[in-house]
């Protein structure tokens, strides 16, 4: 398998990385941030002290954007069972699409149907131009991207960017949530919710050390960091 400079490990995309060396040079010398319109850069928290893992989130995802009901946009799961003061304490994590600064899905993609929005920093699918050729399911460090059974596209969280957010609301999962366990909102605004999270708690993200930046946040549980 091929190796880019970054360090992903890409696999079969690593041909096509080769065949396109201007993407390669783009990246080095203009940064996401530096692309970014109206400094809006939507990111998410997901707050383990809060998370109690009743699933709700997932659920509305289904419902708001017509999931089918063999794959998910999103999950919750579940580190294991503590046992605590003679009582068992548990602690869950979300994973769902990063949507990285650097996204690696997007580098692989042959026909640009894989792409980040530089109005928002959201990283989507353009679906009619995906041809299902998995590359960027291979190249995502995180495991997220899935081909819809429907469709025969990829497939993954787009922050509801199509529903909900296109009608002005929050995400399905940040409205639906009992516990306020998601903060979404404009990372580059540091008078948003999000912001002042970020600033102002211990918060953690995965993978850092690839490159990717991701923007999905975490803030960790009284068992520590969860690590995919």
């Amino acid at each position: 398998m091929g190796v880019s400079r970054r360090g992903f490990i890409i696999g079969i995309g690593g041909a096509v990385l080769a065949a396109n060396p201007m993407k390669h040079i783009l990246a080095d010398v203009i940064t996401p941030q530096t692309l970014v319109i109206g400094n809006i850069r939507y990111g998410m928290i997901h707050d383990e002290t809060r998370c109690i893992g009743c699933r709700a989130c997932i659920l509305a995802c289904h419902k708001v954007n017509q999931v089918p009901a063999e794959v998910t946009r999103l999950d919750i799961l579940d580190n294991g069972t503590y046992r605590e003061l003679n009582k068992n304490s548990r602690q869950f994590v979300r994973k769902s699409c990063q949507h990285c600064d650097n996204p690696p899905c997007v580098e692989v993609c042959p026909t640009g149907a894989s792409y980040k929005d530089f109005k928002t920093g959201i990283v989507d699918v353009h679906h009619d131009r995906c041809v299902g050729c998995r590359y960027c399911i291979a190249a995502c460090p995180y495991h997220v991207r899935f081909i819809h059974p429907l469709s025969k596209t990829a497939d993954k969280c787009n922050f509801c960017r199509d529903t909900n957010l296109a009608a002005g609301k929050p995400p399905a999962c940040v409205a639906i949530c009992p516990v306020k366990a998601l903060t979404f909102g404009n990372l580059d605004d540091p008078d948003s919710d999000i912001a002042k999270l970020v600033a102002g708690k211990t918060v953690y993200r995965n993978k850092l050390y690839l490159g990717t930046s991701p923007k999905l946040y975490h803030i960790a549980g009284k068992f520590g960091e969860i690590r995919e």
